[in-house]
């Protein structure tokens, strides 16, 4: 029974592995997720941008003459004195960068790639299926171990999912990026500011992960029970999973008076009117 067990086990392990596009795309498949689905026979999804950025566009100039209209006509928003020179540099802002931003996303996407594989090469992790002798031995080193392989593949394929996840959330960013530049015809970015810290946030998420998911690899690679490198492989992969939430805890949107403290002075009042009302 033990023996059919493992033999199920290593199939499973095998035929995983023997997969090559989790290990070669791990990048691509978060960075042009777009580009992915094309492959796979979605096309359309690349008409996505050309709606949002037509809506984009559209919604920037009508912000622009709505703001000048207000401001120097009726008087109703902002300064009417202000140079109208800053309505127009914040308008010729908006607009360069909803246009230029395909641009911009290819550069910034190509040095993460560069970046990812440059440190995964400078310490060692440049593997491939054909150097990956992870069942090997498991056969002959019994049911244990056989059950901590299991775990890192299932811990892996799950890492996987959210390279997915991590390539459709990039996606939808880029898609929203004309619209988001609205925010730009404000004094203080609206949403824009928002948005582009989280697509940085997404950034180092892929690149962290991928060189994690890499080291697991490798810890993995020629593993032994006694010399730990299956649990170092467990925990490493374990970190790439937890990643997001851990570069959250850094990469928090701050506002000066704004938005947080808001926020934070909201909860603090509501907390204060608990403590008095149970006096």
């Amino acid at each position: 029974m033990t023996v059919l067990f493992v033999g199920l086990i290593v199939s499973f392990i095998t035929g995983f592995f023997a997969y090559n596009f989790w290990l070669d795309n791990m990048v691509f498949l978060a960075l042009y997720a777009e580009k992915h689905m094309a492959g796979i026979g979605f096309e359309s999804f690349n008409f996505l941008f050309d709606i949002f950025f037509g809506y984009g566009i559209s919604l920037i100039v009508l912000k622009f003459l709505k703001k000048g209209f207000d401001i120097y006509i009726l008087w109703v928003d902002g300064d009417a004195d202000a140079d109208p020179i800053i309505l127009l540099t914040n308008f010729f802002r908006a607009m360069t960068i909803a246009i230029g931003f395909p641009v911009i996303y290819e550069a910034v996407a190509k040095i993460i790639e560069n970046l990812s594989t440059e440190v995964i090469t400078a310490i060692g992790l440049n593997i491939d299926n054909s150097q990956l002798s992870l069942v090997n031995d498991l056969a002959s080193l019994g049911i244990f171990p056989a059950i901590l392989y299991l775990v890192f593949t299932v811990i892996f394929v799950y890492l996987n999912i959210q390279f997915i996840v991590r390539g459709l959330e990039i996606f939808v960013l880029r898609v929203g990026i004309p619209l988001a530049c609205t925010g730009l015809m404000d004094a203080d970015k609206g949403a824009f500011k928002t948005y582009i810290q989280k697509l940085v946030q997404e950034f180092f998420t892929v690149l962290i992960q991928v060189v994690l998911a890499k080291l697991g690899l490798a810890l993995m690679r020629n593993g032994h029970i006694q010399d730990y490198n299956i649990y170092f492989g467990i925990a490493a992969l374990l970190l790439a999973a937890k990643t997001p939430r851990f570069l959250q805890e850094f990469l928090i949107p701050s506002s000066s008076g704004g938005g947080m403290n808001g926020v934070y002075s909201a909860a603090r009042m509501v907390q204060m009117t608990k403590i008095a009302f149970k006096r």
